[in-house]
C-alpha cells in the first residue's frame, strides 16, 4: 500500500517590492511592481535555452533563426496580421475615430498600435506562479509610467514634437541647479542626453507633462533630475529617477 501526496511543485517565483497606491478610484494602500533586474534580451533567452532548456543545436543559429522569426511575425504584423505564438498573440489595432465612411487615415488621428494578449498556456501557467513579496520599495522617488499623448502609447513609443505625460512619486522639477529637468538619453549610449526644453505644461509631484525634443529613431531612456524634497526645501544635489524601460522612436517610413 503507497501513498500518494498530491504536491503542486512551485515552477516559477516572481519577486515584487510594495510602491504606495496613487491610483484613483482605486483601493487599497499599495499596489505591487515586478522588482526585475534587467530585461531580457534574445541572446539572453537562447543563453538559458542552451544552459538550462537543454537545446543541443549551435547557439548563434538558434539567435540568428529566432530574430528571423520575429522579423517576419513583424512583417506580418504590419501587414495587417494578428500573430500567435502559442502563448501569447500580438494584433494590429488602429486607434481613433472617423467622421465619416469616406474619411481617409491619419497618422496622427488614428494611430497603429499593437496590443498583446494572453493565451490559455499563458494563463494556466500564471495560476502556479509563487509571488514573493520584498517588502516596500524605496520611495525617494520613481517613475511609474510614461505615456506618448500624441499616440496614446502607455511605456512604448516616443512622438518627436508631441506631448509626454510622466506618472510617478517625488518628480517634481524643482531646484536651482542647471541640471534639474526631464532627459531623453540613447539606450546604446546614454552619454548622449537630450533635456526637455520649454515649460512644463503641469509639474506635480505626481505627473510631468512636457514636450518630446527631436530625438532620432532608436531606443531611448528618460530620466528625471531634481532636488525635489517633498518638502519646504530643496536637496543639496539633484537626485536621478529613471523609467524602468526602453521607449521607441521610430523610424519615419
Amino acid at each position: 500500500m503507497s501513498i500518494v501526496n498530491n504536491v503542486n511543485e512551485v515552477l516559477h517565483r516572481i519577486r515584487v517590492k510594495l510602491y504606495p497606491n496613487y491610483l484613483p478610484h482605486s483601493e487599497g494602500a499599495y499596489i505591487a511592481r515586478a522588482d526585475n533586474e534587467a530585461t531580457l534580451s534574445i541572446e539572453d533567452v537562447c543563453a538559458a535555452l542552451k544552459n538550462r532548456g537543454g537545446f543541443t543545436g549551435n547557439y548563434d543559429d538558434l539567435v540568428e533563426h529566432v530574430r528571423q522569426f520575429f522579423d517576419e511575425a513583424v512583417y506580418q504584423l504590419c501587414d495587417g496580421f494578428a500573430v500567435s505564438a502559442g502563448y501569447f498573440s500580438v494584433h494590429p489595432n488602429v486607434g481613433g475615430t472617423f467622421d465619416k465612411i469616406t474619411e481617409g487615415h491619419d497618422g496622427k488621428k488614428h494611430p497603429v498600435t499593437f496590443r498583446f494578449r494572453a493565451r490559455a498556456p499563458l494563463r494556466n501557467l500564471a495560476e502556479r506562479v509563487v509571488v514573493e513579496v520584498e517588502g516596500l520599495a524605496s520611495v525617494a522617488g520613481y517613475i511609474d509610467e510614461f505615456v506618448d499623448i500624441e499616440s496614446g502609447a502607455v511605456n512604448e513609443t516616443l512622438t518627436p514634437g508631441g506631448q509626454f505625460c510622466v506618472a510617478g512619486h517625488k518628480i517634481k522639477i524643482a531646484g536651482d541647479k542647471a541640471e534639474v529637468g526631464v532627459y531623453f538619453a540613447r539606450a546604446d549610449d546614454p552619454a548622449q542626453a537630450v533635456k526637455a526644453g520649454g515649460r512644463l505644461a503641469e509639474n506635480a509631484a505626481s505627473k510631468l507633462i512636457g514636450v518630446i525634443p527631436a530625438l532620432s529613431a532608436g531606443a531611448w531612456l528618460v530620466e528625471v533630475k531634481t532636488q525635489y524634497s517633498g518638502g519646504s526645501g530643496f536637496l543639496k544635489e539633484p537626485r536621478s529617477i529613471l523609467f524602468k524601460g526602453e521607449l521607441t522612436v521610430k523610424a519615419e517610413a
